[in-house]
């Protein structure tokens, strides 16, 4: 199948574009770069450009007999979403529809779109199912509902396939050492302890520390960034026109922050100090998935269950790139 994969130079992108290539699939990469990374992708995959540029995404569409679309461009700090909406909401809602109007032009009808537990806003069950209410609290998280209705919407008047999966707390990095997560600014709890064991942070911030949780911190379900990715071959794989699903991606396990700084301390040899403060205003106690249904639709299952082994490979990735794709001569710098 011949995919274009956006934001394919991000953290989650460039990992899909990996299974997706050793799957024996033809996949072009479109990004601007305003976050991704030029080294993440091989140089013969990337185009760079904007999803504003309609007309570009149309043409190379047309020049690569595109077949189906991975969609996972998107702004995604939360905290800038709420100061700054007008930001996400013209990236992540205009931009997102200014590439369904570049595959309707080019009659590409199938999608496979990068959506967010975030959707959800405070959950009222955990584990959270697929069809429990969304009530977004953030601008960011609004901005990814916005586009699963648009793709309802779109799949029920041009008879198109969609996969809209929404993500829990992805991290680590890939078996091999060759991609990982690189953000600036960072916000992601596994990257910020491990900087600290890199000497990069003196200590880390622990937001909260009385929740109504077992140790008061907040507990996450963490997702291997390759089992996101795998999660998207097998969407993709599957879908037709027709098909319409809303997915979890999550392992099911909840684990806290205090268990996460525990286990990055083991895996690095590092005290990792931490500097105990108040709650960030609307993180929910606990956010872990019921992914059951992806299980099922899927013939999927995350292979990443033991948090060890996801920080591990994040710390292999850290450890050998402690200035991310600046030590992998990454040409955007």
């Amino acid at each position: 199948m011949r995919v274009l994969v956006t934001g394919g130079a991000g953290y989650v992108g460039s990992h899909a574009l990996r299974i997706l290539l050793n799957n024996g699939h033809d996949a072009v990469v479109v990004d601007n770069l305003a976050f991704g990374h030029q080294a993440a992708v091989p140089p013969d995959r990337l185009i760079v450009a904007d999803l504003m540029e309609r007309e570009t995404i149309e043409s190379i569409m047309r020049r690569h007999k595109i077949d189906a679309v991975m969609h996972f461009a998107a702004f995604a700090f939360v905290g800038e979403s709420v100061t700054n909406p007008a930001k996400y909401y013209r990236n992540n809602v205009v931009g997102t529809l200014s590439l369904l109007d570049a595959m309707l032009a080019t009659d590409v009808r199938k999608i496979v779109f990068s959506s967010t537990c975030a959707t959800y806003g405070l959950p009222q069950t955990v584990p959270i199912p697929d069809d429990h209410p969304q009530a977004p609290i953030n601008p960011y998280g609004f901005t990814k509902l916005v586009i699963e209705q648009a793709l309802a919407d779109y799949a029920h008047a041009y008879d198109w396939g969609y996969a809209a999966l929404r993500y829990f707390n992805a991290s680590g990095a890939a078996d091999d050492g060759s991609l990982g997560e690189d953000h600036t600014p960072e916000t992601h709890l596994i990257p910020l302890a491990l900087q600290v064991a890199l000497g990069q942070r003196d200590h880390l911030k622990l937001f909260g520390t009385d929740y109504p949780t077992p140790d008061g911190t907040c507990i996450r379900d963490y997702i291997h960034v390759d089992d996101l990715a795998t999660a998207h071959l097998a969407a993709l794989e599957r879908l037709e026109p027709g098909v319409a699903w809303k997915l979890n991606l999550g392992t099911g396990v909840g684990v806290s922050v205090r268990e996460i700084i525990e286990t990055c301390r083991a895996v690095t040899g590092h005290a990792i100090p931490t500097i105990e403060t108040e709650r960030r205003p609307g993180d929910p106690p606990e956010l872990v998935a019921n992914s059951q249904q992806a299980f099922r639709q899927l013939d999927w299952e995350p292979r990443y269950t033991d948090i060890r082994q996801t920080i591990e490979s994040a710390w292999r990735w850290h450890h050998a790139h402690p200035n991310g794709y600046a030590d992998s001569a990454d040409r955007t710098e």
